[in-house]
């Protein structure tokens, strides 16, 4: 790895590590893609919705959305107090839904561009890339997840300010 890109993949870790909203991290993805992959696409927009936990996120073709499972979210922060752990869980589903929107439709190929995409920006032993490797999934596995997160499902919102326009139209 150069100096210029150990400098910026230590930007990259510190800006995830730290970030305290969805659209910092958001922020984060697209600045990643742009970098790893040189692919982007503006004017997306995130929705919370209590999802099956075995639902990550999705995103619905045609559309300039992204759903994130807010119940899964939730039951990971719970859990796992370390902002950076869920940072990193956030970064992967909403990279997984980016990649879909770029216009990649296979799961394997997205799930190979994931990994890459979080190697090449974070290195090869942040934890973003480590569940990238290993799946969100890994994250879930000693978690009792019981009756108490099957409560009454919440109404879908959408995050305000998730993306900020790159250009106005006059």
């Amino acid at each position: 790895m150069s100096v210029n890109q150990s400098s910026i993949s230590e930007k990259f870790r510190q800006a995830l590590d730290s970030a305290k909203s969805y659209a910092e991290v958001w922020s984060i993805v697209k600045a990643t893609v742009e970098f790893a992959i040189s692919k982007r696409r503006g004017s997306m927009m995130l929705f919370l919705d209590d999802l099956p936990l075995q639902l990550g996120a999705y995103y619905p073709v045609g559309t300039n959305n992204i759903v994130l499972n807010r119940a899964l979210v939730d039951v990971v922060e719970s859990k796992i107090t370390a902002k950076p752990t869920v940072n990193a869980l956030i970064y992967n589903l909403l990279l997984h839904e980016y990649l879909h929107a770029l216009g990649e439709m296979s799961e394997v190929e997205v799930r190979r561009q994931v990994v890459a995409v979080a190697k090449k920006s974070f290195g090869e032993e942040h934890e973003a890339t480590v569940l990238a490797r290993k799946s969100v999934w890994v994250l879930l596995k000693d978690l009792p997840l019981g009756s108490q997160f099957s409560g009454p499902k919440g109404v879908m919102e959408i995050v305000k300010d998730f993306e900020k326009p790159e250009r106005y139209i006059v």
